[in-house]
């Protein structure tokens, strides 16, 4: 198991030992004394699991407080993984990040306290499955427009489709003034 930077600090890529043989393949997909050593030392204490058809975006979520970390891993299809830096004092505030996750790589996206989170599937249909290092709450659930102009993120879908929930979330302006 190795670890990829990226330019956002803390946003990594995780890449696994996969082994395979004539049966088909076998990895960790976590192992929580590997990661320490990769120096994420991160509880994880709930596991998600979505399904998604083709130009399905979610997004960008994050929890309010205490904050969620995910790691975030595509078993089935092919999706662009999003995370936002939102920490306010953070060198690298509103800029973003992208990975390509899908079945054949195995790739992982650990995304720490701090982010918005959010994808597109690019494939017929997607499952992701994430752990995250608080229980859901929905009083600290939120969200920012996928679209904002101040992150200009190079979605890779023409047309999403989007929840009621993603239609009407806020600005990046709007969640800058609460701060």
């Amino acid at each position: 198991m190795r670890i990829e930077t990226t330019p956002l600090a803390g946003l990594a890529v995780i890449h696994p030992d996969v082994f395979p043989d004539d049966r088909g393949w076998f990895y960790e997909s976590y192992n929580i004394d590997k990661f320490k050593t990769l120096e994420i030392e991160t509880t994880f204490v709930q596991d998600n699991h979505s399904k998604s058809v083709k130009d399905t975006l979610r997004g960008l979520h994050f929890q309010t407080a205490p904050g969620q970390a995910k790691l975030v891993r595509c078993t089935l299809g092919k999706i662009w993984d999003v995370a936002v830096d939102i920490r306010p004092k953070s060198p690298t505030f509103g800029k973003w990040h992208a990975v390509e996750l899908d079945d054949q790589s195995k790739l992982s996206f650990f995304i720490p306290v701090g982010f918005a989170h959010g994808f597109c599937v690019l494939s017929d249909m997607a499952e992701v499955q994430y752990k995250c290092s608080s229980v859901y709450n929905g009083s600290t659930e939120a969200g920012i427009a996928w679209d904002d102009p101040d992150f200009a993120v190079a979605w890779p879908v023409a047309t999403p489709l989007l929840s009621k929930r993603d239609v009407g979330n806020q600005s990046f302006k709007q969640f800058r003034a609460k701060l």
